[in-house]
Order: C-alpha cells, then sequence, then structure tokens
C-alpha cells in the first residue's frame, strides 16, 4: 500500500497559489513610493538645453547636515539626518531613514564641473549641472611614409 501518492503532493501547492493570488488581488498595493529598504533619498536628474537639474527630497534637513562633493564626474552626495525629540517608545510607524547616508551617481559626460551650484528650499535640494560646449571630432591628416 502506498504511503505517499505523487498524483495528490501537489494539490497542497495549487491551493496555496490560489490564496496567496486571491489575497494579493484584494490589497490596494503599489510600490511607487516606497523605499525598500534605502538609506539614500531617491533622486530625479531633468535634461534642458544648456544644464542638467538634479533634485531630491531631503525633509527636515538643513544644509550643515549635507556635504557635496565631485571628483572624476562622480557626484557624492553624505548626509546626516538627525533622529526627532520623540522617544523611540512612542513610535507607531517609522519610514523616514535616520542616521548617516551617502550617495554617489556619475554625471553625464558634458557636465562642466567647475560650474555646479547647489541650493536647499525647504528641504528640496536642487542641484544645477552645467553642461559643457559639444566637442565636435577633429579630423587627423594621415601622412605617407616613405618605404
Amino acid at each position: 500500500m502506498p504511503v505517499f501518492r505523487w498524483g495528490n503532493a501537489w494539490d497542497a501547492f495549487r491551493d496555496l497559489e490560489r490564496e496567496v493570488d486571491r489575497l494579493m488581488g484584494s490589497m490596494d498595493f503599489t510600490l511607487q513610493g516606497v523605499r525598500l529598504g534605502r538609506t539614500f533619498p531617491a533622486v530625479n536628474l531633468y535634461e534642458y538645453d544648456d544644464h542638467y537639474l538634479l533634485t531630491s527630497e531631503l525633509p527636515g534637513m538643513k544644509k550643515s547636515d549635507l556635504d557635496l562633493s565631485i571628483a572624476q564626474g562622480i557626484l557624492t552626495l553624505k548626509g546626516n539626518r538627525t533622529a526627532d525629540d520623540v522617544p523611540d517608545s512612542s513610535y507607531r510607524r517609522s519610514e523616514r531613514y535616520r542616521g548617516q547616508w551617502q550617495r554617489s551617481l556619475n554625471l553625464p559626460d558634458r557636465v562642466m564641473e567647475e560650474g555646479l551650484k547647489a541650493e536647499l528650499t525647504n528641504g528640496i535640494l536642487k542641484i544645477t549641472l552645467p553642461k559643457a560646449p559639444e566637442v565636435t571630432p577633429r579630423q587627423i591628416p594621415i601622412q605617407e611614409g616613405g618605404e
């Protein structure tokens, strides 16, 4: 007499799959805006005719909490978001990261590093990245060599 029947072994998995599908289908769940455990702020990069604009939302941060640097085409944003004046035992939900964070971004090729400007207003960081003039290829004349 068989103890285990292969024909019915997958029925439990099919039932589980159906239940998970039903549960997920009944939830109004979108991932937009969910940071998924990132400890650094999200950024947007826009391109205009003469410059790029990088923006980031940094609620509650001050100029003294931030450090921006650039080297070899990499823009580094560092920050320290201090804890609120609320004891941890009072939190019922905490989604904003607290503590130190760092983010490094490769800049587009045509950015003039000397002309960068940064502004922090009402928790929105805006970094203006001016474009360098477009470089046109230069033809290299080829000379015939004697043999």
